[in-house]
């Protein structure tokens, strides 16, 4: 079969993809010296029942691209409606656990509060994905608050499911 070549747009291709409605994730892990670390994503799925694995995406150019490559474990926390200022916080800066409540988990890893769910895992693979890698995880303990709302992210823009 001939490889053919298909050029798209960059900015069109992210355009088309914002027409799926995702929930945020704060990913959070523990780098060197016990410091806490935090990215925003909307990357973020269940893979597997058996084992139990989920998987985000990483860019290779974040600033805490060295730190999640080196973690042994990390925690998803699926924000609620009302953390949308953790999203913001922690797309900006990935150490910005000032005025965020949150407890250390089985691994010594963040785990925030008032989120819908958080999901601690030890790393299970990584993988190439171009300009991101894609982190599987191993789910370790689970969390779940249902009676929150959660926050979305659909067309670029934040939203709440009504």
């Amino acid at each position: 079969m001939d490889e053919q070549r298909v050029t798209i747009d960059p900015r069109r291709f992210r355009e088309v993809c914002g027409q799926y409605a995702t929930g945020v994730a704060v990913v959070t892990a523990c780098g060197g010296q016990g410091r806490s670390f935090g990215v925003t994503v909307n990357s973020f799925t269940s893979v597997s029942l058996d084992p139990p694995l989920v998987q985000f995406s990483l860019d290779r150019k974040a600033s805490v691209f060295p730190i999640f490559i080196e973690a042994t474990h990390f925690v998803i926390n699926v924000l609620s409606s009302g953390q949308r200022h953790h999203s913001s916080r922690f797309a900006l800066r990935s150490d910005a656990f000032e005025e965020v409540v949150y407890a250390a988990g089985m691994h010594g890893c963040p785990v925030l509060e008032g989120c819908i769910a958080n999901i601690e895992c030890e790393k299970y693979a990584v993988y190439d994905g171009g300009d991101h890698v894609i982190i599987l995880g191993r789910v370790m303990h689970l969390h779940c608050a249902p009676g929150n709302e959660p926050l979305l992210f659909f067309r670029g823009g934040y939203g709440t499911f009504t």
